[in-house]
């Protein structure tokens, strides 16, 4: 299914133009496929002109080296100099198609899965599942902002004063609660056969664009360094999915698993409102991210087992979360079908995203020139996978909030207490 859809190479997109432009309308994205097919066309002219007048060198020389007369040798070194200029001017023209051909082909999305709802933002996802009933208190619960600054483990009026707006301490209790997030989910993954990294925080931006993420312009959420062709990562997927590009695997060392513990950083530009509010949405947090490199014929496995790794993890924090089908216009670029993970925050009185999965097929994959060397001894592009295993920001929000006591204080998820030492944070 996969393979006959997903294979977005110039070939594709021309042979199936109207599949794709309706995709583009569902996503809610601007790219002309049109002009990618034109230009591809172009490209195979140019090409094939190209040949010819190459291989009409190649006679020119290898007549050449024969014996003749001078005139008929003059004559040939004439043909040979025009044929140059030809073939000058031809391969000029190619490269400036070819370049015009990846830019416009650049802003082509993914194909998206036949179960994706058609609709435009979060709220035209569709529930699938539920694990437990939104928390129910015999008291007035407070959100986490309060909570944290009672419980004095949260300090975001001094984090504005210091770095800014959407910017936060962790203190006390807080700072053990992410360290013990991080290394819980590290240990599950570790024995699901992840690899654990700590990634750079900081990437080339023919990295970011290769995973799908726009770098620069008025739209994008990512810091740029300036003077630097180098920007900070929002995920460790950008620098997860880096880490073997411009690589040729041998089949039997898929798949791959990487685990990567990074810090994120995102812009968030015009994120205001009360669900964006405290840690929900903020320009710096610890996020701990799967990956996975596979052949084409496993990737949907293999989403299926992201998500139930992030299902785990949020079932034994005893979290109650559903699992939504993202809809169209929320997938982005390269994702041919996502799920998230919403928890219910009752500071909010809402489900809010905690976690997602992506299987982006091989849209990554021929971008950052990522192949495997397959059986038939063909070079492949691989599928390429990630998923969140905890975002710690949003993590101690639904802790703090499902978990909070009458008194004010909150007490500690089961499984996470041997990690932290405690399992009441009290106020101080």
């Amino acid at each position: 299914m996969i393979e006959s859809l997903i294979m977005l190479d110039y070939r594709f997109i021309a042979e199936n133009l109207e599949a794709v432009k309706k995709n583009i309308v569902d996503r809610y994205m601007k790219a002309n496929a049109e002009a990618v097919a034109k230009l591809f066309a172009k490209r195979t002219e140019l090409s094939t002109i190209l040949q010819g007048f190459q291989q009409q060198r190649n006679v020119n020389a290898a007549a050449m080296k024969g014996k003749m007369e001078p005139s008929d040798r003059q004559a040939l070194v004439d043909e040979g100099k025009k044929l140059k200029e030809s073939i000058t001017t031809a391969e000029a023209e190619l490269a400036e198609a070819e370049k015009e051909l990846d830019r416009e082909a650049r802003k082509i999305p993914n194909m998206a899965h036949p179960d994706a709802p058609v609709g435009k933002e979060d709220k035209d996802n569709l529930e699938i599942r539920r694990f437990g009933e939104p928390t129910k208190f015999d008291f007035e619960p407070l959100d986490h902002v309060k909570l944290g600054q009672d419980l004095d483990i949260l300090d975001f009026d001094t984090a504005t004063k210091v770095s800014g707006i959407k910017f936060y301490y962790l203190k006390n209790e807080a700072v053990f609660l992410e360290l013990a997030l991080v290394r819980y989910a590290l240990d599950i993954l570790q024995k699901r056969g992840f690899v654990p990294f700590i990634t750079p925080d900081i990437a080339r931006e023919e990295i970011l664009e290769g995973i799908g993420f726009n770098p620069r312009g008025a739209e994008t959420n990512v810091y740029s360094l300036e003077g630097e062709d180098a920007c900070l990562v929002g995920t460790a997927e950008i620098t997860l999915g880096g880490y073997y590009s411009d690589t040729i695997l041998p089949r039997e060392k898929l798949p791959l698993r990487m685990a990567g513990l990074s810090h994120c950083f995102r812009r968030e530009a015009g994120a205001a409102g009360q669900f964006s509010r405290g840690l929900y949405r903020v320009h710096q947090f610890t996020k701990l991210e799967m990956f996975v490199l596979c052949v084409p014929d496993e990737s949907e496995r293999f989403h299926e087992e992201l998500l139930s790794i992030e299902e785990e993890i949020f079932r034994s924090l005893e979290i109650p979360f559903r699992v939504v089908e993202t809809c169209t216009g929320d997938l982005g670029a390269p994702a041919y079908r996502k799920w998230d993970l919403e928890a219910w925050m009752p500071g909010r009185g809402d489900w809010g995203e905690v976690t997602s999965t992506s299987n982006c097929t091989d849209y990554q994959s021929r971008r950052l020139n990522i192949r495997y060397k397959d059986q038939d001894g063909k070079n492949k592009f691989v599928h390429m996978l990630n998923g969140t295993a905890i975002a710690v920001s949003r993590g101690l929000v639904a802790i703090l909030e499902n978990f909070q006591q009458k008194d004010g204080s909150v007490k500690l998820p089961e499984a996470l207490v041997p990690y932290c030492g405690f399992e009441l944070i009290r106020r101080k």
